[in-house]
This record gives C-alpha cells, sequence and structure tokens, in this order.
C-alpha cells in the first residue's frame, strides 16, 4: 500500500526559495520547511531576509531576481555548497497599475525585468543546475503567476501579459527537462493577505469587492499559497507538470461576484 503520508514528507530534501524576505515566498519557505526541507532563503530584501531565514534556521543569500548577474552567482554559490538541489521556487513580483496608453516606457520595462524576465532567469538558471547534477528524478521548480494570466481588469494588461508569459514559459520549460527528472510547474493566487495589499484593507468597499469576487468570500492567506507550493514541490505531485495550479478560491471558476443564489435549498433553485 503506498504511504501517503510520506509523499507530503520533505525531510532529506534541499529546497531554494527566491522571494523568501515576504509574502507568498516567505509562506513558502516556512511550509518546504515545515514538512522538513533544508531551505535556502534569497531575496533583495536583505534586513527581511535575515529575519526570515532567522527563524528558519536556513541558508540566506541576496539575489536581485532581474538580474541576470544574480541569479546566475545564486546558481553557482548553491551548486558549490549542495550536490543536490531538490527543488527551486520563485515569487518575486511586482505591478504598476496604470492605462497602457499612459504607461511610461520605464515602468514597462521595469515590471518586465522583475516578472517576466525574472522568471525566464529563475528557470534557466536553476534547470541547468538541476541538470547538470544528475541522479534520480523526483526535482521540482514552481515559479508564481497570478489569475491575472486569465483574467484583469483595467490598468493591468502589463502585469497580466507578464503572468500570462509565466505559465508559457513554465510550460516550455517542463516540456524540455521533463527527461531529466525535473517537473517544472506554477501556482495562481487570486488575492492574498500580504503587507503590498495591506494598504487596501483600509478601504474597505474596495476590499470587499475583492473577497466577494472569490467563491469562499474571502482573501488567502499567504500559507494557503504557501501549501500548494509545497505539494507541488513534494513527491504527492509527481506526476504534475507543465500545469499551473489556480489557488484562487473559485475567483476563475466563476463570471462576477457570486450572488448567494447556493444558500437556497435544492428545491428553490428556478430551474
Amino acid at each position: 500500500m503506498v504511504d501517503y503520508k510520506r509523499l507530503f514528507d520533505l525531510a532529506g530534501k534541499t529546497a531554494l526559495v527566491l522571494g523568501a524576505a515576504s509574502g507568498i515566498g516567505k509562506a513558502s519557505a516556512e511550509a518546504l520547511a515545515g514538512l522538513g526541507a533544508r531551505v535556502i532563503c534569497a531575496d533583495l530584501d536583505e534586513e527581511r531576509l535575515r529575519e526570515t531565514a532567522a527563524a528558519l534556521g536556513a541558508e540566506s543569500h541576496r539575489c536581485d531576481a532581474g538580474s541576470a548577474a544574480d541569479v546566475a552567482a545564486l546558481a553557482q554559490t548553491i551548486a558549490s555548497r549542495h550536490p543536490r538541489l531538490d527543488a527551486a521556487v520563485t515569487t518575486p513580483g511586482i505591478n504598476i497599475r496604470r492605462a497602457l496608453v499612459d504607461y511610461p516606457d520605464d515602468d514597462f520595462d521595469r515590471v518586465i525585468a522583475t516578472n517576466l524576465k525574472g522568471a525566464f532567469l529563475f528557470l534557466r538558471a536553476f534547470s541547468r543546475l538541476m541538470i547538470a547534477q544528475g541522479g534520480e528524478g523526483g526535482r521540482s521548480i514552481v515559479a508564481c503567476s497570478s489569475i491575472r494570466a486569465v483574467t484583469l481588469e483595467p490598468g493591468l494588461a502589463v502585469y497580466a501579459s507578464t503572468k500570462a508569459g509565466i505559465v508559457q514559459l513554465v510550460s516550455g520549460a517542463a516540456s524540455e527537462v521533463g527527461a531529466y527528472g525535473i517537473r517544472v510547474n506554477a501556482i495562481a493566487p487570486s488575492i492574498v493577505e500580504t503587507a503590498l495589499t495591506a494598504p487596501l484593507k483600509e478601504k474597505p468597499e474596495i476590499y470587499e469587492t475583492y473577497a466577494r469576487h472569490t467563491v469562499l468570500g474571502r482573501w488567502s492567506r499567504p500559507s494557503e499559497i504557501g501549501a500548494a507550493v509545497a505539494f507541488l514541490v513534494s513527491d504527492a505531485a509527481s506526476y504534475v507538470t507543465g500545469s499551473t495550479l489556480f489557488v484562487d478560491g473559485g475567483w476563475t471558476a466563476i463570471d462576477g461576484p457570486p450572488t448567494g443564489l447556493t444558500q437556497t435549498r435544492p428545491s428553490e433553485v428556478p430551474g
């Protein structure tokens, strides 16, 4: 009989999380460590990076996700210190909300560099590392997309384009490295309670409007996204690759906010 509990156990595995200083990245690092992985934390925010790493007893490295030199150096450092990297997770992303007709070149370049190019740099560097390390399969790479890959609102065209691009990068990478026993997937969150979204709590109308877009009627906790990352990294997802896992509270399952009709008894539902 299959030991299903063991499939989720990450003991003995080494996992890198880029973006570990805060938000989804921090929650991912905590989830992986909580399931037994030896976690390596990386981020551009050195102060909060040290705090995360200290809390987890983890190794830490400064890295700008949008810098080819930084990402390559991070991969080289990890390769020199660890004979096997089992999982690599990247979460950094930025959004500059602005109408397309008013979008400055500099802002466009910045969003593309961090989100789309950053994902490309990470996938390239750590696919190379894992291929070079060889050995048995069971390795995993996870990137962070968004529900904005498939649905958006005015002002999000550039951000959404990067998130859609990440989905295709992940699919392409998965098709190319599967033969080496490497799985590549993406997560696509909707609305998450993080420090970056905290200002929206000061605008209850906006905050509640977004909450009502989900089937569950609430924002997600970072730990709920971290748990999804941990699943994709684990052997429980050993046959999952080239996929995007929507962790969105049902946002993309419906066209607009729920109506409350599901709260009525079946006999009362108009047909």
